[in-house]
């Protein structure tokens, strides 16, 4: 019956309550112009305009763009349906802010394969070893996820509810953690809670403490720590 589940895609169009979830993201932006010169340089024009007479002289320089790549993991179904519309409001945000951005799915936690449309979640999936080699190092991995769980669902092989995973989850997070240096968990669950709940526990300390809560404040300092 679990092979039955079905899960939603979270809307990247959805209409955003409050723009400060764009600001927050807005920490992790480095600009640089690159590719096709398209758009007008209007001081280089007018320096080239006066050097030349005063006849129009017009400069052109590629568009200025956000450098930062970013790779989103996003846990959805479960105790996720509880966050959709939270998580949403952040994937609206992060496609806007975020330009060389790329998400997948994973359902509680990450294993050998992920996906990116949960309709076609069993037909058309992502081998976890082939996104570890597909994205260089400097990209900034993001993992939402309430990281509510099992703890065997992390610490043991076969750990999943949905399939017999050959490794632990906690075997490709330490994977995925130690091929991309700059790395942050959002999780959508209360701060005040993380403390009851074993699996946050060991979710947390196999990301190196850097969980940080879904709301301005844990934006912001996740935003910080992934520009370092």
């Amino acid at each position: 019956m679990w092979e039955n589940r079905a899960y939603r895609d979270y809307d990247d169009q959805r209409e955003l309550g409050t723009r400060n979830i764009k600001v927050a993201l807005r920490r992790l932006r480095r600009f640089a112009r690159e590719g096709v010169e398209e758009e007008l340089a209007l001081d280089a024009t007018i320096r080239a305009t006066a050097n030349n007479a005063g006849y129009l002289d017009l400069k052109m320089q590629p568009e200025r763009r956000n450098k930062i790549k970013v790779l989103m993991l996003y846990d959805v179904g479960g105790s996720m349906d509880d966050h959709i519309a939270q998580v949403e409001e952040l994937f609206s945000a992060a496609k806007t802010e975020f330009k060389n951005m790329e998400f997948y799915y994973f359902h509680n936690c990450v294993y050998d394969y992920l996906w990116k449309n949960n309709r076609r979640r069993h037909a058309e999936r992502f081998p976890t070893w082939d996104i570890l080699h597909k994205y260089n190092p400097d990209t900034k991995l993001i993992f939402v996820g309430d990281a509510t769980m099992s703890p065997y669902e992390i610490l043991q092989p076969g750990g999943s509810v949905e399939y017999n995973n050959p490794e632990a989850g906690a075997v490709w997070l330490q994977r995925f953690t130690s091929t991309f240096s700059k790395f942050a968990w959002l999780n959508p669950e209360p701060e005040a809670v993380w403390q009851y709940r074993q699996s946050i526990s060991i979710m947390r300390q196999l990301m190196n403490d850097r969980m940080f809560p879904l709301t301005m404040d844990g934006l912001e300092r996740a935003m910080r720590t992934l520009s370092k």
